[in-house]
């Protein structure tokens, strides 16, 4: 019987118009269609550009990226196409329009006992995985309808009841549900993707080894990159088996994905050279070297600090590579920068650069907070036409200081500030740490601390509302 569906006209590329829709009829025998364009344009509300196909080989031909849907009646014969029964050759799915060769071993598995009714439909879907498809079949045969809907058709329509007004209102119908299809696929996919970068992203970031050290830690880690939980900012704490304590902080120019990721590996190599035994100067050299072989480009360079406390934290080496100088706040005294005059240029910007180390002096009680720029350069005062900037940090933090704030609680309220201060999100990366050491603390700890968290903090409870006159708290 033949299928009553529109006759093919050309319409011209100039009628067409942005809500037109185009239909790919594919059937054998069009020619005892009985609706004509006219009538199904009307229905539609909408202008329909028609093409017919007599079997699957011309079909591939004839299907473009502007085609909306596509009718497929299932009593459709493969051997039209010059294949046998039940398997397309390879030129079906050919088309001269860039579809490319369809192998028939990657198209859908059958799933039901009358897979070979719905071979022709499930070849269609593997030429045409991005268009919806309309299945047309016998008025009895509502199993097969269903089964093709299951497969993969957007929907089915009976011979009998095909008419201008049903089919337009099928077209729209399948078009719709394809997109709200394949726009859940690819959200899903994004969820997943967004999971598993997630997960990837939570085990680069660095787990400090303190155990044995009787030293407080805290960080703070916000990337600049929305919905990212990385950046170029990079930091890391290792306790070596002599008792020193090591600490580094460092940034990579930009806050991309790249430089995350060379961030990463930046601190892994930090980490490994450390265990090794490696410290100041040397350390650094080896560090530019994997930066220069690492790096996308010679313009990247990265910045980084570098401490390295004494097994009795009374005093420490510093390494300054372009970076920011650590804040030192000791018992009873304001917070104050170390000295940044003998630091070295960032990574990768001088091939035989050489990184002093000073020795500096911390004292029996104190903290020590290392920082990225990002902590720095956010934006102050009226129409935030000033950075904060070192200075304006420090005074930030003296006065937490004088209300009591220490270790996490301190971090918590600075992070806070500059954000305020800039009048919404900080646009570059911001890493920030705290080390601490409370001989009281190590004392009641038996001359250890508990273990700490990278997202965490070990800390005693905070200390009470300081009277007049008594003195400063560390950080």
């Amino acid at each position: 019987m033949p299928v009553p569906v529109p006759q093919q006209r050309s319409v011209p590329a100039a009628e067409t118009s942005h809500g037109d829709l185009t239909l790919l009829v594919i059937e054998d025998d069009p020619a005892g269609t009985t609706i004509t364009v006219p009538e199904l344009s009307a229905a539609a509300g909408t202008r329909v550009r028609i093409r017919t196909a007599r079997n699957l080989t011309e079909a591939a031909r004839l299907l473009t990226d502007d085609v909306d849907c596509i009718l497929l009646d299932l009593a459709l014969p493969l051997t039209g196409g010059g294949a046998g029964p039940g398997t397309p050759t390879a030129d079906a799915g050919t088309s001269g329009t860039g579809t490319g060769t369809v192998d028939s071993g990657s198209l859908p598995e059958p799933v039901s006992e009358r897979a070979g009714e719905l071979a022709a439909l499930t070849h269609v879907l593997g030429i045409a995985p991005q268009h919806a498809v309309l299945a047309l079949t016998a008025q009895d045969d509502t199993e097969l309808a269903a089964e093709a809907v299951r497969v993969g058709a957007q929907d089915y329509l009976f011979r009998g009841e095909l008419d201008a007004r049903v089919l337009s209102r099928a077209i729209r119908y399948a078009v719709e549900r394809k997109r709200a299809d394949t726009a859940q696929h690819q959200l899903t996919e994004s969820r997943l993707r967004a999971q598993e970068n997630a997960r990837l992203e939570r085990g680069l970031l660095p787990t400090p080894l303190l155990d044995g050290s009787g030293l407080s830690f805290a960080a703070r880690y916000r990337p600049g990159r929305s919905r990212a939980l990385l950046g170029g900012d990079f930091y890391d704490v290792v306790r070596t088996p002599d008792g020193t304590v090591h600490a580094m902080i460092g940034d990579v120019c930009g806050h991309g994905p790249d430089e995350a990721a060379l961030g990463v590996e930046l601190r892994i190599a930090w980490r490994a050279l450390t265990l090794a035994g490696l410290c100041g100067d040397e350390l650094l050299s080896t560090l530019q070297q994997v930066l220069e072989h690492e790096r996308q480009s010679e313009e990247i360079f990265a910045t980084l600090c570098t401490v390295d406390i004494a097994p009795d934290g009374r005093r420490a080496g510093l390494c300054l590579a372009g970076h920011p100088a650590p804040l030192l706040a000791r018992h009873g005294l304001p917070a104050r920068l170390l000295p940044y005059q003998d630091g070295g240029p960032a990574l990768g910007l001088l091939p035989r650069a050489r990184w002093p180390r000073r020795q500096v002096e911390l004292g029996g009680a104190w903290s020590l907070m290392m920082y990225t720029d990002g902590l720095i350069e956010g934006r102050v005062g009226t129409g935030g036409s000033e950075r904060l900037g070192q200075d304006g940090m420090v005074a930030m933090v003296n006065s937490r200081l004088e209300q009591g704030l220490a270790g996490e609680e301190l971090l918590e309220a600075a992070v806070a500030e500059v954000r305020e201060l800039n009048g919404g999100e900080l646009t570059d990366d911001v890493a920030v740490l705290l080390l601490g050491r409370d001989p009281e603390r190590i004392r009641r700890w038996g001359g250890s601390a508990p273990r700490s968290h990278p997202a965490s903090v070990d800390r005693p409870p905070s200390p009470p509302a300081r009277a007049a006159g008594a003195q400063r708290p560390p950080l």
